[in-house]
């Protein structure tokens, strides 16, 4: 089953430094061995002005849980997590899921 691991970024301290170097990031994810397909997302503002409840969401996709699992332990890996967490100003959450098609 495929696997995604999601990192979800909230609302940074400041919005055009975070875009500024989020290219880098994007760059990183790329090289990390067995990632099959990447999407990003940026949050869509509320409708009512309140601040969204997360800034972006970062989704690579691996064959499965076990590629995903070997794939983090690379150096690659550990360029990547070291950008997202320089980016993190606002905090972050790193999630593996199971994707199911319905």
């Amino acid at each position: 089953m495929t696997t995604k691991i999601t990192v979800i970024y909230d609302n940074p301290k400041d919005p055009d430094e975070f875009e500024a170097t989020y290219r880098e990031q994007v760059a990183l994810a790329k090289q990390i061995p067995g990632v099959q397909r990447i999407e990003s997302a940026k949050v869509s503002p509320k409708e009512d002005g309140t601040p969204t409840p997360a800034y972006r969401m970062f989704d690579m996709y691996f064959v499965d849980y076990a590629a995903a699992s070997t794939a983090v332990t690379t150096p690659e890996a550990g360029a990547f997590v070291g950008k997202v967490f320089e980016l993190a100003t606002g905090g972050v959450r790193i999630v593996f899921a199971d994707v199911e098609r319905v």
